[in-house]
This record gives C-alpha cells, sequence and structure tokens, in this order.
C-alpha cells in the first residue's frame, strides 16, 4: 500500500510539473497567436500554426530540464524525434478545433478565435501528457536494493524510520 501511495505521490508531482510547464507553454501559445495576428495580416491558422511551433519549442525545454530532467537521457535523438512526432500531431488538433470553428461555422472575431484556440490547446494537451510520458520522456527502471540492516530501498534510498 505504502509503495502504491508513493506512486500516486509521483504521478502528482508530475502531473504538476507538466501542468506548470504547459500553463507557461499556454501564455506563450496565445501570446505570440495574438501578436502574429495583430502584427501581420495572416489567416488566423496560419497564425496559430506558429504560435505553436513557438510553444512545442518553449515546452520541450521545459519538459526535458524540469518536467522530465530523471528521465532516461540516453537516446536523445530518438526523444526528440519522437517529441516531434507526438507534438506534430497535438499541433493538428489544436490548430484542427480552430480550423472547424473558423472555416467550418464561421467563427471567426478574435474573442471566438481565441476560445477556440484554447480549447483546442486543451484537447491536445490530454493527447501530449499521455503520448510524452509513455513514449517519449520514459522513466528509468526502478531499482529495488537491499541495504544492510535497512531493508528494501527504491532507487538507492533508505526508507524512513518511523518513530513511535
Amino acid at each position: 500500500m505504502e509503495q502504491g501511495s508513493s506512486g500516486l505521490r509521483r504521478l502528482f508531482r508530475e502531473v504538476a510539473k507538466f501542468g506548470a510547464v504547459g500553463g507557461a507553454g499556454v501564455l506563450v501559445n496565445l501570446g505570440v497567436f495574438n501578436l502574429v495576428r495583430q502584427a501581420t495580416d495572416l489567416q488566423v491558422v496560419r497564425a496559430s500554426v506558429i504560435a505553436t511551433v513557438v510553444a512545442i519549442v518553449f515546452n520541450y525545454v521545459g519538459f526535458r530540464y524540469f518536467t522530465y530532467r530523471d528521465r532516461d537521457k540516453s537516446r536523445r535523438t530518438r526523444e526528440m524525434s519522437l517529441f516531434l512526432l507526438f507534438s506534430v500531431i497535438g499541433l493538428v488538433i489544436e490548430n484542427g478545433v480552430l480550423y472547424t470553428a473558423t472555416y467550418g461555422f464561421g467563427w471567426d472575431s478574435s474573442l471566438q478565435s481565441n476560445i477556440f484556440k484554447f480549447l483546442g490547446i486543451g484537447i491536445a494537451t490530454l493527447f501530449r501528457f499521455w503520448s510524452y510520458r509513455t513514449w517519449v520522456f520514459r522513466a528509468l527502471p526502478v531499482r529495488e536494493e537491499t541495504v544492510a540492516g535497512g531493508g528494501a530501498t527504491m532507487a538507492g534510498r533508505r526508507p524512513r524510520q518511523r518513530v513511535p
């Protein structure tokens, strides 16, 4: 049971770190999106794709060096290739929602574009969380070790001593 609650705590920390990087990435994404829309005459989905690409680069750095810094780093080329693949799928999901709202329903005011951009980001984030943690930033195997007199440990750490 104790190991299960430890795993739940690790998952909670991972989700919190993913959310912190992702939240900052959403701000970058929406900020670049609105800046490009105001500063250029690009169509809404093209501006969104540019913003998504900038956010993907920002998020990779955050995920690699903050959220998943303890994960396997031995295959960086594979990691980056998979990150790019799943990020492009997320880009299609995110911008597909915006495209459908804009060109399928004619909802293209600035407010509507931001609402559907945000909704697309949310849907794509669910996919990205699953794919990044499952395929891109793979966990290193947990090693069980025995310390003389201290009992089993996880990842080389001694268990906490309980004080009666």
